[in-house]
């Protein structure tokens, strides 16, 4: 079967191109990609090339497909799966595989998101990361793998009981919890997640310096929906002399027993560290790019408070199926997280210039042929196509949203990549 892809060569070198995959073997299986999003992760393997240390050192002669947050439909089925998976399923993936360094987006020569056919590779389902995927929309399986992150956030908080050698797992339910810098795309998850998961804090409160942001975390996640929800929601604007002082008011001051940090910022974290209550913890959930990103940690506190610091990077196989199972039971929307979309002609510019695009997730659907254009910018583009003209109404009437309308919708009428 022909397929059309885009691979990385070398640093700063994707190519995309049309080739031959092989027969599928009886230990393999073969999908159609529908929907891939784009994370940092790939910018960061395009940067480094054969020096990623997921990216093997052959690139030049045999080149790998990018793209890791993919979801679509089986195709075929090779032998030894045929009693596990049928064509025609739906399929989300977990492209960590338990913590293996070879992984989908950056090892495999016919593996990846940025395609519009690829064979999976039997070590994908002999670690169970080939997932069963029930939502009628693709685009919310590939938001399921930033999700999963979140997620095993969430699960990897964690409290000391008094006298005790035990920590107990998970954020304190019905305790104060707050997300710093968390108006972002990860932040939206992490919202949306806090609101509709099954161990919610009391008090969720959501800082960030830019008032529009924060206005559009709020028009999407609002305060009245997670007050139905048992949880208390203060968006906040830490623009101001003594946010610190401004944070513990909130909480009338106890301080917060979970903090998330979404920004690798000493200023930022140094904050979460200060807002701890007595057994608190601070996740730094920021990828920093920074080898040397320090901030001042109080250790009186840790010595008498019992504070405490966590970082998290990934999610496993469990984390993503709590996030499928959650999105296809309509529990969470990680649509807010999504701000552009483009099919895969638009990959290789947006994933070498990722740093420098604004806003949230850029969702790829591969089988297509468009630019990658904000959801913001549909109306304008619709005054001379047709197709941006519907999308943009598609979106209006759900709250600026993607959805999965307008995903039916592109994929019926866009022009084929291939």
């Amino acid at each position: 079967m022909k397929t059309t892809a885009v691979r990385l060569y070398g640093v700063n070198d994707l190519r995309m191109e049309s080739f031959e995959l092989p027969a599928i073997k009886d230990d393999e299986i073969l999908v159609q990609v529908v929907s891939d999003s784009i994370c940092m992760s790939t910018y960061k393997a395009a940067m480094q090339g054969s020096n990623h240390k997921r990216v093997p050192a052959d690139i030049a002669t045999n080149p790998v497909m990018v793209g890791h947050e993919f979801c679509g439909v089986i195709l075929e089925v090779g032998k030894k799966w045929a009693d596990q998976f049928k064509p025609g399923e739906k399929f989300g993936i977990q492209p960590a595989m338990n913590g293996a360094i070879a992984t989908p987006g950056y090892a495999f020569p016919y593996m990846g998101g940025d395609t519009v056919y690829a064979i999976i590779d039997p070590e994908v389902m002999e670690t169970n990361s080939l997932l069963k995927y029930n939502a009628e929309s693709f685009f919310y399986g590939s938001t399921a793998e930033p999700l999963s992150c979140i997620i095993g956030t969430f699960h990897a908080m964690y409290h000391l009981r008094p006298g005790e050698y035990v920590h107990d797992m998970g954020i304190v339910e019905g305790g104060n919890m707050a997300i710093l810098a968390g108006a972002g795309p990860m932040g939206f998850g992490a919202i949306d997640y806090a609101i509709h998961c099954d161990r919610k804090p009391g008090l969720l409160v959501v800082t960030d310096i830019d008032q529009a942001r924060l206005d559009r975390a709020q028009s999407i996640y609002t305060v009245e929906d997670a007050k139905a929800h048992g949880v208390k929601l203060v968006y906040m604007n830490t623009k101001i002399d003594d946010p610190v002082a401004a944070l513990m008011e909130v909480t009338g001051g106890k301080g917060y027993d979970d903090v998330l940090v979404f920004a690798p910022v000493p200023s930022v974290i140094e904050q979460g560290d200060k807002i701890l209550a007595r057994n608190g913890c601070l996740n730094f959930f920021a990828g920093p790019t920074n080898t040397n990103l320090s901030a001042m940690l109080n250790f009186y506190n840790v010595h008498y408070n019992m504070t405490h610091i966590v970082g998290t990077s990934g999610g496993n196989t469990d984390d993503m199926n709590e996030a499928l199972e959650m999105i296809a039971a309509g529990k969470l929307n990680p649509a807010g997280m999504i701000t552009h979309v483009g099919g895969l002609d638009a990959v290789i510019d947006t994933t070498l210039n990722l740093p420098k695009i604004p806003g949230g997730k850029k969702l790829i659907y591969p089988g297509i042929k468009m630019p990658l254009t904000a959801i913001d910018d549909f109306e304008e583009k619709g005054k001379e196509n047709p197709v941006f003209k519907k999308l943009a109404e598609i979106c209006k009437a759900h709250n600026g949203l993607w959805s999965g309308e307008a995903e039916k919708y592109l994929l019926e009428n866009a022009e084929p990549i291939q």
